[in-house]
């Protein structure tokens, strides 16, 4: 670990113990620029696990209860009779404007229907005709990386591999498959971000999306049924006459779902384990029969989504406190994630992880994520082929975050590899 990092950490901590706990608003998103959050949540997992914030009027995010131990999340994000999923699944309230209904802000029984239309893509004999494409595309992408040159692993490979995937689960055209990228980017941005000038723009960007896809629909829904998820959409009973607000809200999580979470656990493995843990790389070299484990192991640390809302149905104690019916209530994966009480040295990556698939990032309950074995999939092939391809992986920078507290992603970061 450099002595910038270590300092950061530091003076981070500092912070967190000075400053009066009522106080603390973890979703504010510079917290996330430099990974400034952790003390806060260990104070908050040890002190107040289940914590509220008060925000100001002007914030859009309104009041909020932060649940950050593992148990808790779990208990929580099962008991769908106490806690909804309705009406969003993000700390805002959906956008009066632009309302975006999508199955994973939906309880059942609509959110069952819905998600059992869209599975058929992620099935396991579809996942295995995959993983032929995915391993030659893959494969591809590594051979035309530059050796011995500094290039951006989040231009070259991560953002590539996944608007790939995306494209063919869509059957979307690759000559435009940029888009995917902004769209999936625009979706989660705020206007602190810098992505987007204004609500407006965002809203602007998301109706080309529904205006593109809506030709897509046209196209698919005078063919006969394919594997694609436009023609599952356009074919399926319950989602066949749903109206476009409803179709670009699936679309978007279904865009979201697929690009970030992969995308930022490809950028945050490497890291991970080239920059931070290199001796969990060389064990992973020395037994590559680990990969499966570590991509597990991966997704726990990295946390691309690192949290959900809920909103209480009813009265709810936990903890001395009382969540009120009506109450927002945001379950912290990233910080259950690293709950030294459930989960040993947990900071740390460790490729030989005794059951690393026990982490929080894909949910549980009706809302596991649904494509969670895609993506472990184009991550194990990833890391088979990045082991027999290149000698050393070398991360030249510390990485580019993005400024939020949704999405747990990376802008930018520049390696070297050697073959």
């Amino acid at each position: 670990m450099s002595e910038a990092i270590k300092l950061n950490m530091d003076d981070a901590r500092a912070r967190a113990y000075a400053t009066n706990i009522d106080e603390f608003n973890i979703a504010d998103p510079n917290l996330w620029v430099n990974e400034d959050y952790w003390p806060y949540f260990e104070r908050m997992r040890k002190e107040a696990p289940v914590h509220l914030c008060t925000t100001n009027e002007e914030d859009r995010i309104g009041n909020y209860w932060s649940i950050t131990r593992y148990d808790d999340i779990m208990a929580i994000d099962t008991d769908h009779k106490r806690f909804s999923s309705e009406p969003a699944i993000a700390l805002p309230d959906p956008d009066a404007e632009l309302p975006l209904p999508m199955f994973i802000a939906m309880d059942q029984p609509k959110h069952d229907v819905q998600r059992k239309t869209v599975s058929p893509v992620v099935a396991p004999s579809n996942l295995a005709n995959m993983e032929a494409l995915i391993r030659e595309r893959t494969i591809k992408v590594l051979e035309d990386l530059p050796r011995d040159k500094p290039f951006s692993w989040v231009q070259n490979v991560s953002i590539e591999l996944t608007t790939l995937m995306l494209a063919t689960l869509f059957d979307f055209p690759l000559e435009d498959r940029a888009k995917l990228t902004r769209w999936s980017d625009v979706t989660t941005a705020s206007v602190e971000s810098g992505l987007v000038e204004s609500e407006e723009q965002r809203r602007d960007e998301l109706l080309e999306c529904l205006a593109y896809f809506t030709n897509l629909w046209n196209e698919r829904v005078n063919e006969p049924p394919r594997g694609d998820l436009v023609s599952m959409l356009a074919h399926g009973e319950n989602t066949r006459n749903m109206d476009p607000h409803e179709f670009l809200g699936n679309l978007l999580l279904l865009i979201v779902g697929g690009n970030d979470t992969t995308r930022n656990s490809m950028t945050g493995g490497i890291y991970g384990l080239a920059k931070l843990f290199p001796t969990e790389l060389v064990k992973l070299r020395a037994n590559p029969d680990l990969i499966p484990n570590a991509v597990s192991e991966i997704i726990r640390w990295q946390t691309p989504l690192p949290m959900m809302r809920r909103t209480a149905l009813e009265d709810v104690e936990m903890h001395g406190k009382t969540i009120k019916k009506g109450d927002k209530v945001v379950m912290w994966y990233v910080s259950g994630n690293r709950d030294d009480t459930v989960i040993d040295n947990p900071n740390k990556i460790i490729v030989d992880r005794p059951q690393a698939r026990r982490h929080l990032s894909f949910g549980f309950g009706i809302h596991r994520c649904v494509g969670n074995r895609l993506g472990e999939m184009q991550l194990r092939i990833l890391w088979e082929e990045l082991l027999a391809r290149f000698s050393s992986i070398e991360v030249l920078t510390e990485p580019t975050r993005t400024p939020s507290s949704f999405v747990k992603g990376y802008t930018e970061m520049m390696v070297q590899v050697k073959d």
